[in-house]
């Protein structure tokens, strides 16, 4: 995945989903601080034909329809020492989101689409070698985001010079089109040798991909075109048009080879990684008729006519590691793990900015590099059949890497001193403490697990937005922690009926203080960087159950009716949604509208929220329909802050899907 941006692939016909809590970085790498969680697909079958598919149609309240359209075939080839498995899929989105615009209503904005297609070829051409080359293709097209305003400069019930704006519930204020566009390929190959007591395994991965983001930023390039202090243009010029285009191509090319084995008192794997990524990101707005409206010359070297703010960062990112880890199988009750992995990266960019928006530039380079060891220890032991008892100290890290430069012109000499001369960002790292137990209930017909943690993580990686800037930029938090239990039972009590409960509660705040001083001498905290602030995306107790019942209707056909709920606590979205005074807009800075108030305030904490669903249908051998119902009580739920130049353009939330209705029909050949 990519920073931001993970894949939203389709997971139809998975084999399973494996969830890995605490840090993963000695088989796993950077990024996996809290877990990994991995995708499995099915396999081809070198030993029957089988086909099957869905087609699902749904209805969103006071939103538009949604179809699926998916299938899969299966099929051996020659004289069964191959198969061809290929997966395909059809989603056509429902739109919820209504955009209020200058020229009226524009309803169900977020809608769009995807189509996929997974197709993997599986050779055995004897028993010990296995080779499986496989196709990712998905081409993702949406008209607009699931983000709902409660303020937005250019329009707000404060107005008295502009007509006065009240938004709905789930409405946002736009002046144009916005687009999100994802074309995702990714080509691997799995080979596996078996050896008399050992294999050996290569995955080569090349993924090839293109992002495009187009967002309204009217709202945000009229904050600055208004605001006295900077340019100070009347409403023809700041109610202009402003497209964003923030466009990412990436390549990214993998190869991992591992050797692993064991016998009945050890089990080993050892292996090596590299990974080359080229990245080509950039922006640009064009603000067309600003330079005729105003005689602002706009054209730089890099940065056409009426191109107010412009970038292009291509960057290089090698990476090289090797890991091992091997497990003693002391006795039947006891066994030791231990494993480190070894990492050095180096990532290069060329950073290029222009436009009168911005603090120009032109291909300068930039550098960081890194590397360290990641190891891990585990104990297991079994106290008698049923309960197991499991301890663990493992490290995490999350890699540095470069800051983009501030847009000098549009900070305050505060917000400047502040965020500025900040290049790069170091390494975040994490230490795991974790004591846990595994055990069978009830017979042998439930299980129940339990595990309490401690975290202690250094240079925390704080991503901020910095003031008046526009610009958004990574701190490193010397010092935090997080503390936590989590439980999970799973229980069939009887044939017909299973459930499973989960929960988590959570403890994460920040042991630093981080500081600024001004002009005058005095210290300030920057951004809600303050020992005891909470962690952000972390709600402190969450919760699901899940149940199912099923009976047989005659002797073809048996019934069945599924139900989740889920409980997440209240969260905040970043470290700075906790400083003094966020959550305060002050509308004298641009007055746009003559606003006859002189701040508008709102709550920067995520509430806690409760979603149920409910699934009701019957099926037999070869047919399966059901009845759905998501979000049954049509929570509105608030995912994340969404703010444009730190709230002082815009301030909005992302938001869930109302309750869907719908219908799902599976077949099996």
């Amino acid at each position: 995945s990519l920073s931001l941006f993970t894949p939203d692939l389709d997971l139809f016909d998975l084999n399973r989903v494996e969830v890995l809590r605490g840090p993963q970085g000695t088989l796993f790498g950077s990024g996996s601080l809290s877990g990994t969680v991995r995708y499995i697909t099915n396999q081809p079958n070198l030993d029957a034909f089988e086909a099957f598919g869905e087609v699902t149609g749904n209805f969103i309240t006071d939103g538009g329809f949604g179809s699926d359209l998916k299938a899969v075939i299966n099929a051996p080839l020659g004289d069964a020492d191959a198969a061809l498995r290929v997966s395909a899929y059809y989603t056509n989105y429902g739109g919820y989101i209504d955009a209020v615009q200058p020229n009226g209503v524009v309803s169900d904005v977020n809608d769009g689409e995807r189509m996929g297609l997974r197709a993997a070829v599986r050779f055995e051409p004897n028993e010990r070698l296995v080779i499986t080359p496989r196709v990712i293709y998905q081409d993702v097209d949406v008209n607009g985001f699931n983000r709902i305003d409660i303020f937005n400069i250019l329009a707000n019930p404060f107005t008295t010079t502009r007509p006065a704006v009240t938004l709905g519930e789930r409405e946002q204020f736009t002046q144009l089109e916005e687009k999100f566009t994802d074309e995702f390929l990714l080509i691997d190959t799995t080979v596996s040798y078996e050896f008399d007591n050992t294999t050996l395994t290569s995955v080569t991965s090349y993924t090839d991909r293109d992002v495009l983001v187009l967002r309204d930023a009217t709202q945000l390039t009229g904050s600055i075109t208004a605001q006295p202090n900077i340019l100070n243009q009347p409403e023809p010029v700041y109610t202009l048009d402003g497209p964003l285009d923030d466009s990412t191509t990436v390549e990214v090319l993998t190869q991992e080879l591992r050797l692993s084995g064991g016998d009945d008192r050890w089990q080993w794997v050892v292996g090596g990684f590299y990974s080359s990524i080229e990245r080509q990101y950039g922006q640009s707005l064009d603000v067309s008729g600003f330079e005729a409206a105003t005689g602002i010359p706009t054209a730089g070297m890099r940065a056409g006519t009426d191109i107010l703010f412009f970038s292009d960062i291509p960057y290089d990112f090698d990476q090289l590691a090797f890991f091992g880890e091997a497990t003693y199988l002391h006795s039947d009750r006891l066994n030791f793990t231990a494993g480190v992995r070894y990492f050095d990266f180096e990532e290069t960019r060329s950073l290029t900015f222009d436009g009168i928006f911005a603090a120009p530039e032109f291909n300068t380079p930039a550098e960081t590099t890194s590397d360290g060891f990641s190891p891990r220890v585990m104990l297991n032991y079994n106290l008698n059949n049923d309960v197991q008892i499991n301890a663990q100290i493992s490290k995490g890290f999350r890699l540095g890497g470069i800051n983009d430069p501030l847009n000098a012109p549009l900070c305050s000499p505060e917000d400047l001193a502040t965020f500025g001369n900040r290049p790069s960002f170091e390494d975040e790292e994490l230490w795991n403490y974790e004591i846990g137990a595994k055990s069978v209930i009830m017979g042998g017909r439930g299980t129940f697990n339990v595990a309490a943690f401690y975290m202690d993580i250094s240079d925390l990686q704080a991503t901020l937005d910095a003031g008046t800037c526009s610009s958004r930029i990574i701190f490193n938090v010397p010092e935090a922690r997080s503390v936590g239990v989590e439980l999970e039972l799973f229980a069939q009590p009887t044939a017909n009926f299973d459930y499973g409960i989960s929960a988590s509660w959570v403890d994460a705040e920040l042991k630093s203080t981080v500081t600024t001083t001004d002009a005058m001498g005095n210290s300030t905290v920057v951004a809600g960087i303050q020992d005891g602030n909470r962690l952000p995306t972390t709600p402190e107790f969450q919760a699901s159950v899940t149940g199912n019942y099923n009976w047989f209707i005659n002797d073809r056909w048996e019934g069945f009716v599924t139900g989740l709920f889920q409980h997440v606590g209240d969260r905040i979205t970043q470290i700075g949604d906790q400083a003094p005074g966020f959550g305060t807009v002050d509308l004298t800075i641009t007055p746009i509208g003559d606003p006859s108030v002189g701040t508008f305030s709102f709550d920067p904490e995520l509430p806690s929220y409760n979603i149920a669903n409910l699934r009701v249908g019957a099926r037999n051998d070869t047919w399966e329909i059901a009845l759905f119902v998501n979000n049954l009580t049509d929570e509105r739920a608030f995912l994340a802050l969404d703010r444009e130049r730190g709230g002082r353009a815009r301030v909005g939330y992302l938001t869930n899907q109302p309750r869907t209705v719908g219908v799902t029909t599976r077949f099996r050949f």
